[in-house]
């Protein structure tokens, strides 16, 4: 039986990560880990104008850097 420990991470909480900075959307238990889908934050918007929302990536706990103070 595998046991896991509380989540790091909660939703809408802002973290960071090699390769960018997100807001935690949901989480869910994988593997005796979290995997939590992160919503990149918004660049600036391109001279073109936007098609649709912001990537959403799937990160394991041990991907992810530390919390953002806000």
């Amino acid at each position: 039986m595998i046991t896991i420990r509380s989540p790091r991470y909660s939703p809408n909480q802002k973290v960071f990560f090699i390769g960018g900075v997100g807001k935690v959307l949901c989480l869910q238990p994988t593997s005796g880990t979290w995997t939590y889908a992160i919503e990149l934050e918004m660049g600036e918007a391109p001279e073109v104008g936007r098609l649709g929302a912001e990537t959403t990536i799937l990160l394991y706990e041990t991907e992810i850097n530390g919390v953002m103070s806000s």
